[in-house]
Parts: structure tokens; C-alpha cells; sequence
């Protein structure tokens, strides 16, 4: 058979195995050349036919986007290529703030649109508490939006038509259950892919694109429990807090670190608002976790990932 390179796009990332679908709309299992891994999913990508559905990565065409977490060991990639970024939480299992404001941080750096789902409304309580700290985040201007995945799913569909977006969020939350209400057939269509690739991977920790009915594509990810972002300069990590970001400047001292110094500005923005005082405990925490990684005017700047393991932390959901 012919051994030149076909064009496609890699729907979805099975561990070492990739669904990549040609511009042919025939799906192909592929892997990638050598060591490497450095696919993601929805990567545009050219590979080589090895046989009739089998072939091999050869090459990554440059990303308008890629939504990726690193803790400075392992780098995860969730998706590329996507123009908004929907991040579940509810207020059950207990919601952490600090990998909302994480997320949201991996949003900013990438310019990708960001939409705040709170789901499981009819937790009463949990609920009510939980939407008082995603208040907040609306308030800094990022949309929020209550759904409870078992009855409300299609509230989010005029939010998603024609758009290619990326589920993300803590484990626990209800992505999946959320996914097959939207798409019926996601989980039937993730589990016969996975066998067809022979992966070995619970369904869960796979990514994978859906088509909707309504125009657009959605994007599942693993759950999340922890969202390193150590590929971003410290210096540039309070831009990406967009309250905190017109405050540089005006703190008293030029080089302030904003933790023990007189009169700065973001202390004093804090001072008396613990939700805010949350944000700024995030902000000096990256700072802290992103400065040893800095080491040459090059590795300073923000950089794209080379490769990544192919294993995930996450859990279900």
C-alpha cells in the first residue's frame, strides 16, 4: 500500500493510542513515531497508513490552543485547538476554589473562553454554599450557568452550538453523567472505541471529541484533583487574575512579592474579603510552585510542551 502521509485530526487519546479520523472521515488507530508523546486531543495532525486502519503519528500541525496542566514531572495534555473551556463543579463532593482559579488561569494564558457550570442544583445546602464562591468568579466576569446534568443538561446547548469546547473539572462533579445526557451515545461510542484500539484503558481516563446535533464539538476530559501550571513565567502569572492585574504597579514597593511588605496593593484589595484572600493565595502559590523552573530568558517565557505521559491522575468524572 501506498506509504505517503494523510491529514487528520485526532478525535480521540487513548493512552499510547490515538482515533484519528482523515479528511476522508475514515477513522484510523494510530500510534506516534518513536518515545513521543505529545498528541492531543482534537491535534490536527499527518500520519502514515500502516495497513487498512492502522498507521502512525508523524507530525503536529501548529495549535491555535492547547489546555494543559504540569506539575514540573509530568505534563498532562486535555485538548487542543478549543475555543472554550466549560469547568464542572458542585457542592458535593467538597469543591476546592484553589483548582477553579487554576483552570481559569489555564484559560486566560491560552485566550480561550471560559464558562463556570454549576451542577447537581438540587444538592439544597451544599448547593447554596458552593454558589456563593462561584459568585465571585462571575463577578471578575466569567459566566456562570446552573444546570443539574440528570434534568437541565439542555440548558447548556445554546452555550455550546458551534463551538469546540472541552469538559474539565474536579472528579466527582458529574462530567460524565453530564456528557451522556447531552450525547446519548458517548459512553457506548468511548467503550467500542477503546476495545477497537485494544488500549487497556478504563473509559474514564480516556479524552474524546462528541459531535453535537446543534453544530460543534464537546470535549470529555478525565476528573481532575490537582492543576500544576508550571510551564508560565511567575512574572506573568498575575495578568491571568484579572483583578488582579490593574493593581501592579501600585503597591509601595517596585519588587513587592505581595506577602509581608507595607502598603500593597493586592494585600490591601484582600484585606477583609476571604474569597478574595482565596485568589491571592492561589497567585503566590504559583509563583512559588513556577520559580524554580526558571533558570534561562527562554525557559522564562511561556513555553509549548514537548511531551507528556500518557498516564492521568485524574479519576472518573
Amino acid at each position: 500500500m501506498s506509504t505517503s502521509s494523510l491529514a487528520g485530526w485526532v478525535r480521540g487519546v487513548f493512552g499510547h493510542h490515538y482515533e484519528v479520523v482523515d479528511d476522508q472521515a475514515q477513522t484510523w488507530s494510530c500510534v506516534r513515531r518513536g518515545k513521543q508523546h505529545d498528541v492531543a486531543c482534537s491535534d490536527r495532525v499527518r500520519f502514515t497508513p500502516t495497513s487498512v486502519t492502522q498507521g502512525v503519528i508523524e507530525e503536529i500541525e501548529s495549535r491555535t490552543t492547547l489546555f494543559w496542566r504540569a506539575d514540573g514531572k509530568r505534563e498532562k495534555f486535555l485538548a487542543a485547538n478549543v475555543d472554550q473551556v466549560l469547568i464542572v463543579s458542585a457542592g458535593e463532593p467538597t469543591p476546592f476554589p484553589d483548582l477553579i482559579s487554576r483552570c481559569l488561569v489555564a484559560a486566560e494564558a491560552n485566550r480561550v473562553d471560559v464558562c463556570l457550570l454549576l451542577n447537581k442544583t438540587d444538592l439544597g445546602p451544599a448547593t447554596a454554599t458552593w454558589r456563593a464562591t462561584l459568585s465571585h468568579f462571575e463577578s471578575l466576569g466569567y459566566p456562570l450557568l446552573e444546570i443539574s446534568a440528570r434534568t437541565t443538561a439542555d440548558r447548556l446547548r445554546p452555550t455550546l452550538a458551534g463551538r469546540h469546547s472541552l469538559l474539565v473539572g474536579q472528579s466527582g462533579m458529574g462530567k460524565s453523567t453530564l456528557l451522556n445526557a447531552l450525547i446519548p451515545e458517548a459512553q457506548a461510542a468511548t467503550q467500542r472505541i477503546s476495545l477497537a484500539l485494544d488500549s487497556g484503558r478504563h473509559t474514564t481516563t480516556a479524552t474524546r471529541a462528541y459531535p453535537l446535533t446543534e453544530g460543534g464539538w464537546l470535549i470529555d476530559s478525565p476528573g481532575v484533583q490537582s492543576f500544576g501550571l508550571t510551564y508560565l513565567d511567575p512574572a506573568d502569572l498575575v495578568a491571568f487574575f484579572p483583578e488582579f492585574s490593574p493593581l501592579q504597579g501600585h503597591c509601595r514597593f517596585p519588587d513587592c512579592h505581595h506577602r509581608q511588605e507595607p502598603d500593597c496593593a493586592l494585600r490591601d484589595y484582600v484585606a477583609g474579603h476571604p474569597l478574595r484572600a482565596l485568589r491571592l493565595t492561589t497567585l503566590l502559590t504559583l509563583q512559588q510552585e513556577n520559580a524554580p523552573r526558571r533558570s534561562t530568558p527562554t525557559q522564562q517565557r511561556r513555553r509549548q510542551p514537548r511531551t507528556h505521559s500518557p498516564e492521568d491522575d485524574g479519576s472518573p468524572d
